[in-house]
């Protein structure tokens, strides 16, 4: 597995004796599990219109990766938000 540099450094840290792991309380417990779950939580509907060529093709791509077409839109327009897609030009 590849890791990077800060990875890496967690990594040394740890196997120095650097860093030690803890058990979290149950109250620090509950808070991951509520940011958690909002990361998560897809909390707004839009519709959109699309060319039907398109729609099939997402369709398509959506039945290949075995996820639901929607799911696939949804983490396209989430990835090009968090500027992991650029266009070609860009």
């Amino acid at each position: 597995m590849k890791y990077d540099d800060e990875e890496k450094n967690i990594i040394d840290a740890y196997e120095s004796g650097k860093m030690k792991l803890s058990t979290p309380s149950k109250k620090k417990l509950e808070n991951i599990k509520v940011i958690a779950k909002n990361t998560f939580k897809k909390d707004k509907r839009i519709t959109i219109r699309l060319y039907a060529h398109d729609y099939k093709g997402i369709q398509k791509k959506a039945l290949e990766m075995g996820i639901p077409y929607q799911t696939l839109i949804s983490g396209l327009i989430h990835r090009y938000v968090e500027g992991e897609l650029t266009s070609k030009n860009g």
